[in-house]
């Protein structure tokens, strides 16, 4: 499997990104040596896709597979549709729901087996999960001491509005498809659109 090994505090401090946005809660005391300099319009536009790619944790196939499938979605604009595309993955779902602290780590838990939709065992990160189902920790794995490491760390982070959890039993729903409204990721999406539609 594929993935990108870069320091991720190098990596989110050339793309002007803090790094809570991946769940980390480190700073970066060093700034970046071309802070000040103009970028071009498709210095921003790479920009725009290079941060959506790396906070989701998606290489550059799968992330255009969702623009093109983004493209064809009948409701909103493409660039909204491709990030509630990327919100509905499993991994992503996993961390947002607090039982991951990075989306490295809950990609790596659904890879491991550990998780249930609908009551069904998914080990492939990028399953698009849908309103109404319901996403479980198995019952096997609940009592291992790195899932009580994990809500130590996430207990006191937001779950979004779009998602139920309940960390009792390490359970959760998906109530609906979030709006663009609800994603508090960085990006701008327009951007990503106006690059792929040259």
């Amino acid at each position: 499997m594929a993935r990108d090994m870069s320091p991720v505090l190098k990596k989110c401090r050339s793309l002007g990104l803090e790094p809570s946005y991946l769940g980390i809660d480190k700073k970066s005391k060093r700034t970046f040596a071309r802070a000040g300099k103009k970028v071009s319009e498709y210095g921003m536009q790479l920009r725009e896709k290079q941060k959506a790619k790396f906070i989701y944790g998606v290489l550059e196939k799968p992330f255009r597979n969702n623009f093109e499938k983004a493209k064809k979605l009948k409701y909103g604009t493409t660039g909204e549709n491709m990030l509630i595309l990327l919100e509905l993955r499993l991994d992503n779902i996993i961390f947002r729901m607090g039982y991951g602290r990075t989306r490295t780590e809950a990609r790596q838990i659904v890879d491991h087996k550990h998780v249930l939709v609908n009551g069904k065992c998914v080990n492939i990160p990028s399953y698009q999960v849908k309103p109404g189902d319901v996403i479980s920790i198995k019952e096997k794995v609940k009592s291992m001491q790195r899932y009580k490491d994990i809500l130590e760390v996430t207990g006191g982070r937001a779950v979004p509005s779009w998602l139920e959890a309940d960390h009792e039993n390490m359970t959760g729903t998906v109530k609906e498809i979030p709006t663009r409204e609800q994603i508090d990721v960085p990006v701008n999406e327009v951007l990503i659109v106006e690059l792929y539609s040259k």
